[in-house]
């Protein structure tokens, strides 16, 4: 492999460490950075362009710039999305726990026990394994619903399961708010699928005493899965994450989903963040009262929020 083909592989990046172990001298690097084949980024650090970096691209030359590196939390997650939007914030990078390393601007330190073991190194750029990744940014969340959202998130785009997640949590008895988390974790594997269905389920449902809905099911005779179907009340519950509908087609799509839960005898409910995380109390009033008007004979509880 020569130089050229190996700062392909690297999104563009190369470490002085790597041309030399590929046979060039520092000699051959002076005249490359002369003639601006490369430029420095961070010191022993090169990118083969003279442009502004990408976010994949300074996340390549902070794991090379604390080589041996990998990607931590937020900044592992985002690599394993591959996004090309810039995720805001630093980059997080987690080092071998024995090392001092003074990182450059823009880049917070992680010290981790044996990072051979729970990072992938060979990985574009190295990052640490995914489970771990979820775990780590859910536990340094500043909010509640930052850390439901860092897990169901991850779960909803389908790079990890809770099972995955649940074995891995069984192993990292320091981590922060491990409590709530395997709460979290059971709650996703009843069906609860993003983190404002995980907030209908606890601060609607659960804290008020709402029969227990069914996740994502399917009406009989139709494709669709709805968000929480009330078998016995005839009731189904659509969770919207969305502010607004922007684009017709969306709101066309809902208004369709509601006829056909009609056709088959089915109510309704479509409820959004304000509902759930703002007023969840009374919107547990509403829905017991539909529910009983549907034959529900259940006793509304209040809980430590009610008026």
């Amino acid at each position: 492999m020569d130089w050229e083909e190996l700062t392909r592989r690297q999104e563009g990046l190369v470490a002085r460490r790597q041309l030399l172990a590929l046979g060039l001298g520092d000699h051959d690097v002076r005249r490359m950075l002369r003639r601006r084949d490369l430029t420095a980024v961070h010191r022993g650090v090169f990118v083969a362009h003279t442009g502004p970096l990408s976010w994949r691209q300074r996340a390549w030359a902070a794991v090379l710039f604390l080589h041996p590196a990998a990607l931590w939390g937020p900044s592992a997650l985002a690599a394993e999305r591959s996004r090309s939007d810039s995720p805001p914030g630093p980059l997080h990078v987690a080092v071998d726990e024995l090392r001092r390393v003074d990182p450059p601007d823009g880049v917070v330190v992680h010290r981790v026990s044996r990072l051979a073991s729970v990072a992938r190194l060979q990985a574009s750029p190295p990052r640490m394994k995914i489970e771990l990744a979820v775990l780590d940014t859910a536990g340094a969340a500043r909010g509640e619903l930052d850390r439901i959202a860092a897990v169901t998130d991850a779960v909803q785009s389908r790079l990890v399961t809770p099972g995955r997640l649940r074995d891995a949590l069984e192993v990292r008895p320091k981590l922060r708010h491990r409590a709530h988390l395997r709460q979290l974790l059971r709650d996703l594997e009843l069906g609860t699928d993003s983190a404002l269905e995980h907030g209908y389920l606890v601060r609607v449902e659960r804290a008020h005493g709402l029969p227990v809905g069914q996740r994502q099911s399917r009406l009989v005779g139709q494709a669709e899965r709805r968000d929480v179907k009330y078998e016995g009340g005839r009731v189904v519950v659509e969770l919207d994450s969305r502010a607004y509908h922007s684009l017709a087609r969306e709101r066309y799509v809902d208004l369709e989903r509601d006829v056909t839960a009609a056709l088959a005898g089915f109510h309704t409910v479509r409820i959004g963040w304000g509902q759930v995380f703002h007023t969840p109390c009374r919107t547990a009033v509403h829905l017991a009262e539909l529910l009983r008007l549907r034959g529900w004979t259940g006793e509304l509880l209040r809980c430590d929020q009610c008026p």
